[in-house]
């Protein structure tokens, strides 16, 4: 369909089993991860990710249907910049961040009560006082951020913490984190400490060079 008929007439489905890949972002399909979904405006087999926009269809009785970002773009008239507002802090891919961070490694996490669970973590660049932790390097989703501006870092393992331990504390809420050895807890603290204060690893270079 033409730009100027999408929503106006039914398209033509392009059928499952004519794909290996989403058509928009080329990511393949596996029985896993990746589901095929139909976009109902150009009629084609898109991924999840790429189908997670909704756009009223005029051959539909202009009711709310499943669309593809171009589609939505085209139908909405909406641009990228409104569309990153609208997806909440929380929906930046891990891998996104993870290639271009400060730091990201696994740490075990507590939270409150709770029992230790292991997380991604990752201080991205562009956020360097946020601390993003997901599940699993892959995820497209954090699973919580915490910004790191203003905690207080306490560094020293209590007898029923695991021994690499750290903790980062404001007011009523307690974070812990454990590396798996002395070297990584100190790779991230050195990190940490910067953020609390408001400083990222890059103004600590440019004081060096300076002084």
């Amino acid at each position: 369909l033409q730009n100027a008929e999408l929503g106006k007439r039914a398209p033509r489905w392009i059928r499952d089993n004519e794909v290996t890949m989403c058509m928009k972002c080329k990511e393949p399909f596996n029985a896993l991860t990746r589901r095929r979904h139909h976009c109902r405006a150009c009629g084609h087999v898109v991924c999840w990710k790429c189908s997670d926009y909704k756009a009223h269809l005029e051959y539909d009785g202009n009711k709310l249907n499943k669309v593809c970002k171009d589609c939505y773009h085209v139908i909405t008239g909406c641009t990228d910049s409104e569309e990153k507002k609208k997806k909440g802090i929380l929906e930046i891919e891990s891998a996104e961040v993870s290639g271009n961070s400060v730091i990201c490694s696994f740490l075990q996490y507590m939270e409150k009560s709770k029992p230790w669970q292991k997380a991604w973590c990752v201080i991205p660049k562009q956020e360097a006082l946020v601390l993003y932790m997901y599940g699993a390097p892959q995820d497209v989703k954090a699973l919580a951020t915490i910004p790191l501006l203003g905690y207080t870092v306490d560094d020293t393992p209590r007898s029923a913490d695991l021994p690499h331990s750290f903790k980062l504390t404001q007011s009523k809420s307690v974070h812990s984190f454990a590396a798996d050895n002395e070297e990584l807890k100190q790779k991230w603290l050195k990190v940490i400490h910067l953020a609390v204060k408001g400083e990222t690893p890059e103004c600590q270079n440019e004081l060096q060079v300076n002084s």
